[in-house]
């Protein structure tokens, strides 16, 4: 720890001055290092902001911490109630520093140390600013943000309000944060998740694993950990490993092998610490969206398995989905819900017909049949099925399509809502629709089905009661009439990916379904140290 001890309190603030000088300039020579253990993230703009000020201190009042101090050391402190980790903000050096200038009358005097606090503490503010705002995971092509870089006059103009407040800053910090109910739910619900939470180091496990050994030493060290192996042991053989695992499962009422499979590995993974990130993450997905949505748009929420429809800002539909497998997963996207169809014709797309059909079609072509599927050239005439050589065809020789013929037990149901994307994924209804009952509903080859879908096309022609009266849909469908309707005012929507909500009181985790947060920890948070 550096000293520079003063022993005139008039003579103070000017030494903290030459000593944040000094420090900014060793940063500066030293890839905005203060020592081994200290980077600065926002060294350039110190200096000039120091410079600009004469280096006098922005945090501290001779030897004190002046009030917008204290109220930061606070916030950093707290900051997990905004999905952020204090490590990130100077978090343990400042409370070290904190302390010792609490607890030693000696130390209030020491110059280097008020210039260091204040250094970090102007720099965590920036840090702070950045994160609220804009979060932490990287601008895609889903982000419909342009400030890809914040203007440096929101730094300084926000840094000037937190100085001058007369009470605590946290106002305006938070005013940073994103003005949606998804967002203010998890801001609603987390302290309630904190206060229970459990957090503690314990050793990731990456699943799949690409190398065995590497693998099951961490699986190893992962059951000491939590003590369903001895954690004085150095060498762990098969049968004491074999045996932790089944005691493991046995205890956590998941399926008894003795040996390990993906269920068990994501509950492992799956620890209080481990829930914050993905609460971090999805915080962060929400600082991706525009300050303001529109007044009325469509979100589904994959990992939900759920569709709303949002009109000013109140839920007016909900409606339970079906979304892609993991192996088929539906895009996330953002489009327009311009048309719908009422009892469509399904053409069934190339993937599904090389990958599944065409082999059982080979096998049997009465398949086709049962499948309610008629096959038809380029020119678009019906051909015989029974006068094609199947055997001879395959995915770079295979000059037909498949359709289904339309009707109740085509596999579009009754519905289809169609939205411009590259994906050639729609919303649609389905005629297996008692798989809505089940709880895990990703199940889809990547397209989304609706339960609520009459619903969703009565919402869509609301407004045009005079070429859609209250009753045309309905009679439509009962007479299995085929419509394309349009001229509504097209529907924003959004597919997204959030695992995370604030629902009924409390934090919900959905399951992440195609692992997409789990490489977003990976990428971002892997390494975060608890406090």
């Amino acid at each position: 720890m550096e000293k520079d001890t003063v022993k005139n309190p008039a003579k103070l603030e000017e030494r903290v001055g030459d000593d944040m000088k000094k420090m900014l300039q060793y940063a500066s020579e030293n890839k905005d290092k203060l020592n081994d253990s200290t980077s600065l993230g926002y060294r350039k703009f110190l200096d000039s902001l120091y410079e600009a000020n004469n280096y006098t201190p922005l945090w501290s009042d001779r030897d004190r911490w002046n009030r917008p101090a204290d109220s930061l050391f606070f916030f950093i402190e707290n900051s997990k109630q905004y999905g952020l980790f204090p490590s990130d903000y100077h978090y343990t050096s400042l409370s070290f520093i904190h302390r010792i200038l609490r607890e030693d009358t000696l130390a209030r005097k020491n110059a280097a140390l008020w210039a260091r606090a204040d250094i970090l503490f102007t720099d965590a503010f920036f840090a702070l600013v950045k994160d609220l705002k804009q979060g932490r995971l990287s601008y895609d092509s889903l982000t419909l943000r342009t400030d890809s870089v914040l203007p440096e006059g929101l730094y300084r103009n926000t840094l000037t309000s937190a100085l001058h407040t007369a009470d605590s800053l946290s106002p305006v910090l938070q005013a940073l944060q994103p003005k949606h109910k998804g967002y203010d739910s998890l801001r609603t619900y987390i302290g309630e998740f904190l206060s229970t939470a459990r957090f503690r180091k314990l050793t990731w496990l990456e699943y799949p694993y690409k190398d065995s050994a590497t693998f099951y030493r961490g699986l190893t060290r992962r059951l000491q950990e939590v003590g369903y192996i001895d954690s004085a042991a150095a060498n762990v053989d098969t049968a004491t490993l074999a045996e932790a695992i089944r005691n493991y499962q046995r205890a956590n009422k998941i399926k008894v092998t003795g040996k390990v499979y993906g269920d068990m590995i994501t509950m492992m993974d799956n620890s209080d610490w481990e829930k914050f990130k993905r609460i971090a993450i999805t915080m962060d997905k929400y600082k991706l969206l525009p300050d303001t949505l529109p007044n009325t748009y469509v979100w589904v929420n994959l990992p939900a398995f759920d569709l709303r429809v949002i009109n000013t800002d109140t839920v007016v539909l909900e409606s339970k989905v079906i979304v892609g497998a993991p192996k088929t997963r539906t895009p996330l996207l953002t489009s327009e819900i311009s048309n719908f169809i009422t009892y469509p014709q399904w053409t069934v797309p190339n993937s599904i017909i090389f990958k599944e059909m065409l082999p059982q079609i080979k096998h049997n072509a009465a398949y086709l049949t049962k499948q309610n599927l008629i096959v038809v050239d380029w020119n678009d005439s019906v051909r015989d099925p029974a006068k094609i050589n199947w055997a001879r065809l395959n995915k770079n020789n295979f000059p037909y399509q498949l359709k289904q013929r339309q009707g109740d037990d085509n596999s579009l149901g009754v519905m289809k809502f169609n939205f411009r994307n590259k994906y050639d994924v729609y919303l649609h209804d389905t005629n297996v629709r008692w798989m809505f009952g089940k709880s895990f509903r990703a199940l889809s080859h990547g397209c989304v089905r609706v339960k609520e879908w009459q619903k969703l096309a009565n919402f869509l022609v609301r407004n045009d009661t005079i070429r859609y009266k209250p009753d045309t849909l309905k009679a439509w469908i009962s007479r299995q009439e085929k419509h394309t309707v349009y001229g509504f005012a097209r529907v924003p929507i959004y597919l997204r990916y959030f695992s995370v909500e604030g629902r009924k009181g409390k934090i919900l985790f959905h399951d992440d379904i195609y692992g997409e947060d789990r490489q977003l920890r990976n990428r971002y948070f892997a390494d975060k140290p608890i406090y």
